[in-house]
């Protein structure tokens, strides 16, 4: 475990970062055990008042022209207002007719993944179809999107939300581009830009019509009657204790930002997961053996399932562990931090948490690269500090759709090894990129094979 402190270009600030390794002198081979569980939980400390503190405008930059000001990027008063209002749309009653929309998703993509496995063991890229489901369900939960972007993925709204996803990364990456002159005057910038408008003009259109019907229905529980309770439908009728609403464009931002989080993230996860579990057959075949067990009484995937899958569960928290979708997060400082070291980081300063180092820590987790999910049972985790496991960052700004997100994954992995058995490539594997999301640079392909 080290601890590593960065001066930025300009000299004016510190940049302080997590990071796993070999242990340090002072916590070397004379150090007890009861002395390094004291470092542990000073560490868990550092990174408990970090997450509760505003998040830096270094990343977020970049993709605020698209997503404008939503609970991802603002602060303060208007982000705690807009938590409180957005809270009750991830409400496990709402969240319940979004099992049968995710599973028809993806019935869509496992039909076509059929029809291309027409040997008996077919490599298949598989990010890009995952990808293309992810975005397929939140369209439906987000505004009851009609059709299927998986198979008209030539909408100009689906290739909007790609252009973007593919270009904020790109610029993440690409260090003259965080000027934003030089962005600005690039190709690349201007197709930013055309994505935007785009992207708002759909977002924009969909709020307009959907406050038309509103006018009409009047009242939510009239729409309940006539279908599930969408995304969109919570923000417009949503009040807070002075009667008062989102704006229209606060709106189109929490929209927005529910498509960028909602469906590259999610993707991330459920093709990390398929990579570990085609990387241990013994596992993929556990899930299996239990998703089978379930479906023998039940035609498909229902809500009631979800709480009945503890060994699917426990191998989506292990390959969260090894391959969290977020891969770091940055807090800026509004109050000195002084570390257990005693060293001090003044106001103002950006401080970098990589979840990925913290879920690798040797000093944490026994055996830390080695996929286990029985870390993840309850006798395991019952002593483990609640900071050591965070995909889903923690404290107040912790993700507010992790149950959406956790739902997504055990849906789409269940569905998926009760029809295909999954094995390595071993020809291409996957080559970690820490993109805004862990993605794979050459993508991720794995053999797939019908189950017999």
């Amino acid at each position: 475990m080290s601890w590593v402190l960065h001066r930025d270009i300009h000299g004016a600030s510190l940049r302080v970062g997590l990071t796993a390794g070999p242990d340090n002198p002072e916590m070397g081979a004379h150090q007890n055990k009861r002395e390094t569980q004291e470092k542990v939980a000073e560490l868990y400390f550092v990174v408990l008042k970090c997450v509760s503190e505003p998040k830096d405008d270094m990343v977020y930059q970049f993709i605020t022209p698209w997503i404008g000001e939503g609970l991802l990027v603002t602060g303060g008063q208007k982000w705690f207002r807009h938590r409180r209002l957005l809270t009750p749309g991830f409400h496990y009653d709402v969240l319940k007719p979004y099992v049968r929309l995710v599973a028809d998703c993806t019935k869509i993509m496992l039909n076509k993944w059929e029809q291309l496995c027409t040997k008996e063991s077919h490599t298949l890229e598989l990010y890009q179809h995952i990808s293309l489901m992810t975005l397929d369900s939140i369209l439906k939960c987000a505004f009851s999107y009609r059709g299927s972007c998986q198979n008209d993925s030539d909408s100009s709204y689906v290739q909007a939300v790609y252009e973007l996803c593919l270009l904020a990364n790109q610029r993440f990456r690409t260090f003259p581009y965080h000027n934003n002159l030089i962005y600005y005057l690039s190709p690349h910038g201007f197709r930013f830009r055309k994505a935007c408008r785009l992207a708002h003009h759909h977002t924009e259109e969909v709020i307009r019509q959907r406050k038309e019907t509103l006018k009409n229905e009047k009242e939510l529980e009239k729409i309940k009657d006539k279908r599930y309770l969408d995304f969109l439908d919570i923000l417009l009728c949503a009040r807070d204790e002075d009667g008062h609403g989102l704006s229209d464009e606060e709106i189109r931002a929490e929209v927005d930002t529910f498509m960028f989080e909602g469906h590259d993230t999610t993707a991330s996860g459920i093709s990390w997961l398929l990579y570990c579990l085609a990387q241990h057959p013994e596992h993929q075949q556990k899930c299996r053996e239990e998703i089978q067990e379930l479906l023998e009484d039940h035609k498909q995937i229902e809500w009631e399932l979800l709480s009945k899958m503890p060994y699917i569960t426990m191998c989506i928290k292990e390959s969260l562990r090894l391959y969290p979708p977020v891969p770091g997060i940055s807090r800026r400082l509004t109050k000195p931090m002084t570390f257990f070291d005693g060293r001090t980081v003044p106001e103002g300063c950006l401080v970098g948490v990589s979840i990925y180092c913290i879920h690798r820590n040797s000093m944490i987790w026994d055996n830390p690269e080695v996929f286990d999910p029985l870390r993840f049972s309850p006798e395991n985790s019952a002593n483990r500090h609640t900071h050591a496991f965070i995909p889903f960052s923690a404290g107040p700004r912790n993700c507010i759709g992790q149950h959406f997100a956790m739902n997504e994954m055990k849906v789409a992995v269940a569905m998926i090894l009760n029809r295909f058995e999954l094995e390595i490539d071993e020809s291409k594997p996957p080559i970690k990129i820490p993109q805004i999301v862990l993605r794979s640079k050459n993508g991720i392909h794995l053999k797939i094979k019908k189950v017999d």
